[in-house]
């Protein structure tokens, strides 16, 4: 399954939310002008029936003058044609524009097949002949409407003002349907996000020293699993320090995917300091030559200033014996938390120095647009995203599928 079906079948709720809220936007505009259209194509067939009731209609000849013609006798009439039978025509089957051709499986549509009946007059004046798509004009009322959407999927206030304002200029005053209108989000979220979309850089010192950092549940632990299971895939030889000594659970987990993983795992007694343990992991990915280190750290919740302080310490320590390290500072993110992730960046930021940013969650929240917002505020690098809790579900940022995922476009 590929990366963007993953993010549309699993941001359901965020797709959901927008996608839906987009379609009430442009139907709710969109219903008063069809019933109008409708009240009037009623009235004027009514007319048209009630005449037709009223009188009896008198030959086109008595009505202008003229000497009526002489009725055609079945005898004297043409010969009709005679009618074709009926051909069963087989639906097209699909073809791919990457596939082969095949001549055999292409069917030939007969030349005689009769060509759909056209609608009437009054079908074509009010739209009853083909289901046309609702179309709603963009004016002040529903920009204030979409930008109110767009702040309620935690796009932030100055993000959805942005956008809104870029979606109006040169569509405003015009009718849009839904898909247009989704396909303008798609590309402003799409315009946001791709400086931002960057892979972890990787570098020629060794050992790169990775440090991830986040706050308690925002999946850390499970990253590192993934990332360290990708690199080693890759070739890379990794080693990981389990880093939340204060977490029993926390350093089980980081054994069992080492295990999976076939990366050794650095551990410390219980409740020791973590600073001690990144720096003794430090030495032996260095005796080793391994390519990276990992780090782990305990979930620091951003008002406790006593563990912010312990992270800084982490970092002091480790440029004790390599001045250039952390090489990269993850910040992992729960997508749940919504705005509350950009208060997590600006004060993570000012202790470990972050360098880039994994989501995780995308698929348990309705919240995803947050991403959008520190995208626009921070301009940090976003390395990955999770969208499920296998090892294929962590997965490079691409800013098109996201965006089209997220308003509930296919790709």
């Amino acid at each position: 399954m590929s990366i963007f079906r993953k993010l549309k079948d699993r941001l359901f709720r965020s797709s959901d939310k927008i996608g839906e809220g987009l379609d009430a936007l442009v139907q709710d505009g969109a219903v008063q002008e069809g019933a109008d259209h409708a009240d009037a194509g009623d009235a004027c067939q009514g007319q048209t029936e009630g005449a037709a009731g009223g009188e009896e209609q008198q030959p086109a000849a008595a009505a202008t003058g003229l000497p009526q013609a002489e009725a055609i006798s079945p005898k004297h009439a043409p010969d009709a044609p005679e009618r074709a039978a009926p051909v069963d025509i087989a639906p097209p089957v699909p073809v791919s524009p990457a596939a082969e051709v095949v001549p055999a499986l292409v069917p030939v549509v007969p030349q005689a097949a009769a060509e759909p009946a056209k609608p009437g007059l009054l079908g074509r004046l009010f739209g009853r002949g083909e289901a046309a798509e609702p179309r709603r004009v963009l004016d002040d009322q529903m920009l204030e409407s979409l930008e109110e959407l767009l702040i309620q999927t935690d796009l932030g206030v100055d993000t959805a003002v942005r956008v809104t304002a870029n979606i109006a200029e040169g569509r405003f005053g015009r009718k849009v349907s839904t898909r247009e209108l989704k396909e303008a989000l798609a590309g402003e979220v799409a315009r946001i996000m791709t400086p931002v979309a960057k892979p972890l850089p990787l570098y020629a010192k060794k050992p790169q020293v990775v440090l991830v950092v986040g706050v308690n549940g925002s999946g850390k632990t499970t990253t590192i699993g993934k990332l360290a299971s990708q690199f080693r895939a890759a070739g890379k030889t990794v080693v990981i320090a389990a880093g939340d000594t204060f977490r029993a659970a926390a350093v089980e987990q980081l054994k069992v995917w080492g295990e999976r993983a076939g990366v050794p795992v650095l551990t410390a007694p219980e409740g020791s300091d973590p600073a001690s343990l990144a720096f003794d992991a430090l030495g032996r990915a260095q005796e080793e030559g391994a390519d990276l280190l990992m780090i782990d750290t305990a979930g620091r919740l951003q008002n406790r200033q006593d563990l912010m302080e312990e992270l800084a310490k982490i970092v002091r320590v480790l440029k004790k014996k390599d001045p250039t390290a952390p090489h990269n500072t993850l910040l992992v993110l729960d997508a749940t938390t919504g705005q509350n992730a950009i208060t997590q960046v600006d004060i993570f930021r000012k202790i470990a120095d972050v360098s880039g940013l994994v989501m995780t969650k995308l698929d348990g929240t309705a919240k995803g647009g947050v991403l959008v917002a520190l995208a626009d505020k921070f301009g940090l690098p976003i390395h990955a995203i999770g969208v499920g809790e296998q090892i294929d579900d962590l997965s490079p940022f691409d800013p098109d599928d996201f965006a089209r995922a997220l308003v509930g476009l296919e790709k």
